[in-house]
């Protein structure tokens, strides 16, 4: 019987400490300031007007190749709308038109930057768009066009923050970079030989904020309100060879699911159903549901509140339930080519890894090879590596950013997450302990799934908002 009391006992201390934990999280959520003043409508339009000029400019990126036109009309284009900032900073180009811009602060031995890319993705039938992409038009409260969101709607709001505080005597209190590539959709080499030169200066940053996250609908059910999400880190990438050749002396002595293109196919099922990778609640995902968990509805509180107990459960559930949180906890594998067919004496493909941690990959890729081996498929590893260091969660700089982000967007949650994505700031790594992912646009989901598709858009509001955002930045830099 005592031993029956102690057990009763036990549990509802257990499901004492889940609720109280739960209940205490819900006390952390923080009480929302009033904001920032409303951009006059007058100054709204007329922001709006301007990016409409800047996404007229059709600077789409293309592999193997460099056309300067639409570029140029670009250069011509900002210098018209930005006058004072191009007065008062120093220029730079780096490639055929990757721009970094420098405006001398009082204390010259730190550094900011603000980073956008001003190249975009090809807009794919332009009679397929309700405006054409590269019309800039203003309609039903929105700029519409190529590039509004990715990225020229924030680069346009980092420009006109700094006209504006120029215009009001700003200095920066240290030294103010502003960059922008001109290749960055096909990961080119605009940036990283920016950073070449910043390396041989022995420049570093204080913090970089560049693309990646953004104000969106609620990333997981339970939310009530949108999110204001920061990346603080990207996953790493690796290109392997995978090849199945045949087994059998005569294609025709070979078992029909024992071809090389059957081997293959088998393969790949199995590394998109079944990867063998680690799985693991990293800093950056823990900070992402300590941080949004006050702002969960209290069954979700319950579980997230207690990652300690939950943790097991969570890696197991969140690739079946949710792709993008799946994402989060561990590497994922695409194959992005496949060459072979029935009669073919040999089947290639070739897979793309991102990983969260470089040490965790080490592993994968042995388990990657193991599964290939049962099926006598060989991996290559001469492809492309590429693996860039997280942010510091505990840094100032990102604390100062989420402060930023609370004072313009008061009414939303703001936490850090992890992206899966690739954006030109990974290349700072090395530079900067707080590289940092955010553009502070206020997209609904359609306006998210745009981007690289069609009738991509974003709110005239929006855009002031992201104005409001960069100019409370910088003003409030110590």
């Amino acid at each position: 019987m005592i031993a029956i009391w102690t057990v009763l006992a036990l549990a509802a201390l257990f499901l004492l400490t889940l609720v109280f934990n739960a209940l205490r999280a819900g006390l952390r959520r923080p009480r929302p300031g009033s904001g920032q003043p409303p951009v006059p409508e007058n100054i709204r339009d007329g922001y709006a007007h301007g990016l409409g000029r800047m996404i007229a400019c059709a600077t789409v990126s293309h592999r193997g190749e460099y056309d300067d036109t639409e570029f140029a009309k670009l250069r011509d284009t900002v210098r018209a709308l930005f006058p004072r900032f191009h007065a008062r900073a120093e220029y730079r180009v780096f490639g055929e038109d990757c721009w970094v811009y420098r405006i001398p602060g009082a204390d010259g031995a730190r550094a900011v930057m603000l980073m956008s890319h001003h190249d975009v993705a090809e807009a794919g039938d332009a009679g397929a768009w309700d405006h054409p992409p590269f019309s800039g038009e203003v309609a039903d409260g929105a700029v519409w066009g190529r590039g509004a969101v990715d990225t020229k709607g924030p680069l346009y709001a980092e420009l006109q923050a700094v006209e504006e505080l120029l215009a009001e005597g700003w200095t920066p209190p240290c030294d103010f970079y502003l960059a922008s590539s001109h290749n960055e959709e096909i990961a080119g080499d605009g940036i990283p030989l920016a950073v070449k030169y910043f390396q041989e200066k022995g420049v570093t940053f204080d913090f970089i904020l560049d693309e990646g996250g953004a104000v969106i609908a609620p990333p997981m059910p339970g939310i009530s309100q949108k999110c204001a999400m920061i990346a603080v880190h990207e996953k790493g990438r690796c290109s392997l060879g995978c090849r199945a050749e045949e087994s059998a002396s005569h294609g025709g002595l070979a078992g029909r699911s024992d071809t090389p293109v059957m081997r293959m196919a088998k393969f790949m099922i199995e590394m998109s159903a079944r990867p063998p990778f680690r799985r693991r609640l990293y800093p950056e995902v823990r900070a992402m549901f300590t941080q949004l968990c006050p702002y969960m509805c209290f069954p979700l509180r319950l579980v997230f509140a207690n990652l300690w107990c939950f943790s097991p459960l969570l890696l197991k559930l969140m690739p079946r339930l949710n792709p993008q949180a799946g994402a989060m906890v561990g590497t994922l594998c695409a194959f992005n080519s496949v060459e072979g067919s029935a009669k073919a004496q040999a089947c290639s493909a070739e897979a793309f890894l991102r990983c969260v941690r470089e040490e965790d990959l080490k592993a994968d890729l042995a388990a990657f090879e193991a599964a290939a081996g049962r099926y006598g498929v060989t991996v290559e590893r001469g492809g492309e590596y590429e693996y860039h260091a997280p942010a510091d969660l505990s840094s100032p700089a990102l604390a100062y950013v989420k402060e930023c982000a609370a004072a313009v967007f008061p009414q939303c949650a703001c936490a850090p997450f992890l992206l899966p994505a690739g954006t030109d700031a990974r290349h700072f790594s090395a530079l900067c302990r707080s590289v940092l992912r955010f553009a502070p646009i206020d997209l609904t989901p359609d306006q998210f799934a745009s981007v690289h598709g069609r009738n991509e858009n974003l709110d005239v509001k929006a855009l002031a908002d992201a104005v409001v955002f960069y100019k409370y930045l910088l003003a409030h830099l110590m």
